[in-house]
């Protein structure tokens, strides 16, 4: 099964990848992993899994135990940023809204082969620049 993987570096700038990487299935979003799990290029480098989506667009949440789909009631705030149905399109308040909850469906934290992209941030560099293992303008396989 072939992830799409993006790199989120601290300039801002994300490098994207496809690869067939087994090594990866089991592990869980919050998790830090080798680079060499990934690539042999990656050889030195250390990333943070920060989150993940199924085939289905189901993204993969860190509270969530395990690896199937499971409705989760959100209140205001990560996951969920409706405002109540009276304020109308318009913004009236900055507050947050009192009460307003919502039942979302949501991926488990471990990642498994129904799991399609995954996002990761880069926590340790190694010896070689992502910049010279990602040539500009060409995508890598």
């Amino acid at each position: 099964m072939a992830f799409k993987i993006n790199i989120g570096t601290k300039e801002g700038k994300t490098y994207k990848l496809e690869v067939e990487s087994p090594e990866l299935v089991g592990k869980s979003v919050g998790e830090i992993i080798k680079g060499k799990e990934i690539s042999p290029d990656f050889e030195g480098y250390e990333f943070q899994v920060t989150g993940a989506s199924d085939k289905s667009g189901f993204p993969a949440l860190e509270k969530v135990e395990g690896f199937t789909l499971k409705k989760v009631l959100f209140g205001y705030g990560k996951g969920m940023h409706k405002r109540a149905k009276r304020e109308g399109k318009r913004k009236q308040s900055n507050a947050k809204p009192d009460g307003l909850r919502l039942r979302k469906t949501v991926h488990g934290k471990t990642i498994s082969e129904k799991i399609i992209q995954i996002n990761l941030k880069l926590t340790r560099e190694g010896s070689k620049k992502l910049g010279e293992i990602f040539p500009a303008g060409e995508k890598k396989e």
